[in-house]
This record gives C-alpha cells, sequence and structure tokens, in this order.
C-alpha cells in the first residue's frame, strides 16, 4: 500500500492538507483504486435513492480527483460542479470532463445546489468539522446533504457531534444512514448519510 494513503490521517491544517494531495494527485486514483475505495459509489446510490432530480445541480465539495463525480455521473446525475483546496486535484478531475464548473475551495458556487456532497472529505487529516456547517448552509430548504465519516471521523467526538446537533436542533432530518465498506483493504469502514436541510 502506498504511504500516501497510509500516512493521510495525521495531517493538520489546511495549507498541510493542500500540500499533501497536491503530491497526491498523480497516484491518488491508482492507490485509492488498488484500496478498493467503496464510499463514492455507495454515497451517489444513497442520493439518487431519494429520487433526486437527475438534472439538479450538484456540488462536489472536496471533489479530489473525481472519484465522486465519476460516481455520480454512473447515477445519472447530469449537473456536477466540484470544489477542492488542491489544484493538484483540481488539475485531475478538469481532465475527466464531466464537470460543469470546478473552482477552489472557498470560492462561491456558480449557482446554489440542491445537493451538496462531501465523499470521505470531511475527517481527520481533511476537511474540518466546520466543513459540514459550511455544506448545509449552502443548501435551500428542501436540499440534500450526503456526506461520509469514516471509523476515524466516528472516533472524534466532534464529527458526530455536528451530526447530532443538525438533527436536534431541526435544521436537518434524516433520509438515509449506512455502515458500509471505505477502504475495504485496509478494513476500514464509513458510515453514510444524506440529510435533508428544513
Amino acid at each position: 500500500m502506498g504511504g500516501f494513503l497510509k500516512n493521510v490521517y495525521d495531517l493538520d491544517g489546511e495549507g498541510a492538507v493542500r500540500d499533501y494531495y497536491d503530491g497526491w494527485a498523480a497516484s491518488y486514483d491508482a492507490e485509492l483504486r488498488q484500496a478498493g475505495y467503496a464510499t463514492p459509489a455507495r454515497c451517489a446510490a444513497a442520493l439518487a435513492a431519494t429520487g433526486l432530480s437527475k438534472d439538479a445541480p450538484i456540488l462536489d465539495m472536496g471533489c479530489g480527483t473525481g472519484l465522486s463525480g465519476v460516481a455520480l455521473a454512473a447515477e445519472g446525475f447530469e449537473v456536477i460542479d466540484g470544489c477542492d483546496l488542491s489544484e493538484g486535484m483540481l488539475k485531475v478531475a478538469r481532465a475527466r470532463g464531466l464537470y460543469r464548473h470546478l473552482f477552489p475551495a472557498g470560492e462561491t458556487p456558480p449557482e446554489q445546489p440542491r445537493a451538496v456532497t462531501a465523499v470521505g472529505v470531511i475527517g481527520p487529516g481533511a476537511g474540518p468539522i466546520s466543513l459540514f456547517d459550511q455544506c448545509l448552509d449552502l443548501l435551500p430548504s428542501g436540499g440534500l446533504f450526503c456526506f461520509s465519516f469514516n471509523d476515524h471521523a466516528l472516533e472524534v467526538p466532534e464529527f458526530p457531534a455536528a451530526h447530532a446537533r443538525a438533527l436536534e436542533s431541526g435544521l436537518a432530518v434524516q433520509r438515509f444512514a449506512e455502515l458500509g465498506p471505505h477502504l475495504p483493504s485496509m478494513d476500514v469502514k464509513s458510515m453514510v448519510y444524506v440529510l435533508e436541510k428544513r
């Protein structure tokens, strides 16, 4: 197993994450494929099961090289925008030709999304918990937030606490929750969730 995947959960801070993923971009797809990366297809299937219109605009937050976009397109979704911290990752995603717009994290989406996905994005060594609230804030009432927490995120109290807070406050209702494979070769699982914003 390559060193990038082995060490990714130890990153701390936006700059460190950006630099690490820039360096990983060229080998990312091959390494994740070798690990059996299952979460993108699981998230895309969960979002499709809600009945979301195939032409609804989706923002793929932390899209990386576009593996999540590939999974969304395979489910028939047609209008996918993506953003990421890493320009190296965005360059690979751009070459896929399936995103409508790709832009650096922190910029405003071209239009308000009907759904936001954060596939393998929020957790240790990746997106901070503040990104959870940012994703919900982008959505209109009735919009869908599809995200995953892997085993590492589930073990850090602030991550499941943010999810619980969104439900308990009435900000969102849960449409889907399922534990399943994330990186089977490393015996890592993930929870996939779909929340509907109230």
